[in-house]
């Protein structure tokens, strides 16, 4: 089978596209053969090995697993012998943890869901950006209808996501994003939208109930000051390990002083429930991924480059011919 590898750290140009030996699933695995994956921003950090910590788990010198992608949405073509869940010829979707960018993957059955019935290959674009959006949203204390929530990053593959899912609970919306970016995140379900490149929203005198921060580019003390008095507010993403840990020891320090609560999110828990609310949802038309460019398999590098832009409004997705 094709499959795109990463044979050390570097650019998207140390990706190859090479034959390999297909998968044979494990008793707890199921194989698909993917139609399309999505890009996300762990892929071009484990590719670059930045921040440098992510050597820790993926190997100091090289990658210990030559291979990328999260995201998948596939059709089922085997089962093992433990799998109750799924049977051959299912349409399944999942964060698999890698190995998305390729024709065929096996994976634990506890990562798959059946996949949205009525969407296409755009589905592949679901499940890490959802999962992150769903959970931060929901984790960070459960937006009920009325509640002022703000999104900054309102534009990108969390952030559309992150739109709708608040959006569907009944909140009232606000999106923080370029303004080239401004009527698609209306569009999405936005009641407000600010652009950044003219406005700064934390100089702002409206408060809010959730404030969650994708974009990652503000600091705690800037954050607490649009929060109302109970509010919560959540970082979702960093630029640097010490970005990740000062925000969240400032966040406890001002939590405790303060009536709210402001904390962290590294990254989302795949979980099989996640993945069936949002199929859910994405049937009820409650969410519908913001899909900004197609590649194909064998031009995986420059999806990857144009993710790295910071550019694209939604996901980019990844279609793949066997």
């Amino acid at each position: 089978m094709k499959a795109i590898i990463c044979p050390s750290y570097g650019s998207p140009d140390v990706l190859e596209l090479r034959d390999i030996e297909q998968p044979t699933p494990k008793d707890n695995e199921v194989l698909i053969k993917i139609q399309a994956a999505a890009c996300n921003a762990a892929d071009w950090h484990r590719l670059r090995a930045d921040p440098f910590f992510v050597r820790l788990s993926d190997g100091l010198m090289r990658p210990k697993n030559p291979r990328l992608g999260a995201d998948a949405l596939g059709t089922v073509e085997a089962v093992g012998a433990r799998v109750t869940q799924f049977k051959v010829g299912d349409r399944v979707y999942g964060e698999i943890g890698n190995g998305a960018f390729a024709e065929y993957a096996a994976v634990p059955e506890h990562l798959l869901a059946h996949a949205p019935s009525n969407l296409g290959v755009d589905a592949a674009a679901i499940p890490l950006s959802g999962m992150t959006a769903l959970q931060g949203i929901r984790d960070s204390g459960q937006v009920v209808a009325g509640e002022k929530v703000l999104i900054n990053g309102a534009s990108g593959g969390v952030g559309t996501f992150a739109v709708q899912i608040a959006k569907a609970l009944g909140a009232e919306v606000t999106g923080v994003c370029s303004g080239a970016n401004a009527d698609m995140v209306r569009r999405i379900g936005a009641d407000h939208v600010i652009d950044y490149t003219q406005e700064d929203f934390t100089q702002s005198n409206q408060r809010y109930d959730l404030v969650f921060d994708i974009a990652a580019n503000r600091r705690v003390n800037e954050i607490k000051h649009i929060l109302t008095p109970q509010g919560r507010a959540l970082l979702c993403g960093f630029s640097s390990l010490l970005h990740m840990i000062g925000y969240g020891l400032q966040g406890k320090l001002a939590s405790k002083k303060g009536g709210y609560s402001i904390g962290i999110m590294p990254m989302a828990l795949p979980k099989q429930a996640d993945l069936l609310t949002l199929c859910t949802m994405a049937e009820a038309e409650q969410i519908k991924p913001v899909i900004d460019r197609y590649y194909p398999l064998e031009e995986t590098a420059n999806a990857l480059r144009h993710l790295e832009t910071g550019r694209a409004k939604g996901k980019i997705v990844i279609t793949i011919e066997t």
